[in-house]
């Protein structure tokens, strides 16, 4: 897609140069042409979405205007759009119809999106690169012998690819903005609870937030404002202030902007090309008076063990219901018993890393281990979030790489858990702190991309997204496109 494809959309739809019912046609023709090789996609329902887009028609025809009218998107396959199965990328739900619509879904159909398919993902959200769906795995569009990155593979894979302008993923500890740096997407992980949880299938409920993907920051913003705000349904929902600055999302002024560094996200462990595309795209925000300020997160070093210690222990409970007697498979035993029918339905469908985190999470939650570890990650939890209370008095906005490294050949760390762990170390220490932050564009390593991170205060959603614009607007990585063929 070329830069701001989405707004280039908006603008035709507007002008009457496009109609919605021939993008959602060209839309399916794209998946049908590519989708046999990067295996983004789980579902779809194509007269349905078509309808959707005659309506979106009618409603431009009739001078009606909102940020999303008649524009595709993609949502991954543990949100709830009701008729179409969800499989949260997992055998389990084998048969399961989403009886309802997630709150932001039904938000954006009400606001004229045209949902056009289900997204492939890890199983449940459990992985960091898209090997762990039940299902084939997502393949990365600028390399197709490596992994796009998880868990939201799909959604992201789908964005870089042109399937659609926008996606919705969800990040738990990264996994919109992990696979948004390894394919040269756009992709926003917001304030606890700016975006409702209502329809998403929870894995870790404290950790999990919807994301929308996008080409760039201000077409991420037009699925953002839509979204945003209390939902009766969710507890843990709240309004964003300056909500209605996303519709029209304007570049901020850079000048005097203190952008800190945290000393632990620079070490040795970042790829020495990373690095170098980090250092230049820092020399952006300097060119335009912005001003780099050291600062630190000391206790970053325990953020991915608390981080799989507390996502492992609401992983245990939450997956609890996946046991064969309500919806999905169901084994039958051969003593005919209840107990031995739930451990043959887990069994067979849930897959090795669910029943890895299942089995930690139930260990941590244990008698005699629940104060030992559960209730210490609480506390370490609580050090990290002081920690970037008190960055965030010496700046404005933290910078940081997104991964390591650029996306890594299949199979390369599927042996290795921890490893594969270590690919989210600078996003999960955010998701801990429930800070927004986003993934954006920041050049290519080796041929690969690679993205920045930034991170901002609780609800300063906007001003990040008009931070992120100004980069975007100086730079031209985000234009960059894969060669694809079918």
């Amino acid at each position: 897609m070329a830069s701001g494809k989405a707004m280039d959309w908006r603008e035709g739809l507007d002008a009457g140069d496009l109609s919605s019912e021939s993008l959602v046609l060209a839309a399916f023709d794209r998946i049908r042409d590519l989708d046999g090789t990067l295996h983004a996609i789980l579902a779809v329902d194509e007269p349905r979405s078509i309808a959707l887009a005659r309506e979106a028609d009618r409603r431009i025809r009739s001078g009606e205007r909102t940020p999303v009218l008649g524009l595709p998107i993609i949502l991954k396959d543990n949100l709830h759009w009701s008729g179409l199965p969800m499989t949260c990328g997992s055998r389990v739900l084998e048969g399961y119809v989403a009886p309802y619509d997630a709150t932001v879904v039904r938000r954006l159909i009400q606001a004229g999106a045209v949902p056009i398919a289900k997204a492939n993902l890890d199983e449940f959200a459990m992985g960091s690169s898209g090997e762990y769906s039940a299902f084939a795995s997502a393949r990365n569009p600028w390399d197709t012998s490596r992994v796009p990155g998880g868990s939201s593979s799909g959604s992201v894979v789908a964005v870089a690819a042109g399937y659609a302008p926008l996606a919705l993923g969800s990040d738990t500890g990264g996994s919109v903005r992990l696979p948004a740096s390894f394919c040269n997407a756009t992709a926003l992980r917001p304030t606890y609870g700016i975006l409702s949880r209502y329809g998403l299938t929870a894995m870790a409920s404290s950790l999990d937030q919807v994301g929308p993907i996008a080409t760039t920051a201000a077409d991420l913003a037009l699925a953002f404002s839509v979204m945003a705000g209390v939902d009766p349904l969710d507890s843990t929902s709240m309004d964003l202030p300056g909500v209605e600055r996303l519709a029209n999302l304007r570049p901020l002024d850079l000048n005097g902007l203190r952008i800190g560094l945290p000393r632990e996200y620079f070490g040795d462990g970042l790829e020495p090309g990373v690095r170098t595309l980090l250092d230049a795209a820092l020399q952006v925000f300097e060119s335009q008076g912005a001003k780099l300020v050291e600062v630190d997160l000391p206790h970053t070093p325990y953020a991915i063990d608390t981080y799989y210690l507390l996502c492992t222990s609401e992983v245990s409970s939450n997956l609890s219901r996946f046991d064969g007697v309500r919806y999905g498979l169901r084994e039958p035993s051969a003593e005919g018993g209840l107990p031995e029918m739930i451990a043959r339905t887990r069994d067979a469908g849930l897959g090795d890393e669910v029943k890895r985190r299942i089995l930690l999470g139930t260990f941590c939650l244990s008698k005699g281990y629940y104060d030992a570890f559960y209730m210490k990650a609480l506390k370490a939890r609580a050090l990290i979030a002081a920690d970037f209370h008190a960055a965030f008095a010496e700046a404005d906005i933290l910078a940081s790489p997104v991964s390591p490294g650029t996306a890594f050949p299949f199979g390369d760390k599927t042996d290795d858990p921890m490893s594969m762990y270590l690919a989210d170390v600078f996003t999960v220490p955010t998701a801990l702190a429930g800070l927004p932050c986003l993934s954006m564009p920041a050049g290519f390593s080796g041929g690969l991309p690679a993205g920045i991170q930034l991170i901002g205060p609780a609800l300063s959603d906007v001003r990040l997204l008009e931070a992120a614009h100004a980069f975007q607007s100086l730079t031209r990585h985000h234009l960059e496109t894969p060669t694809l063929s079918a």
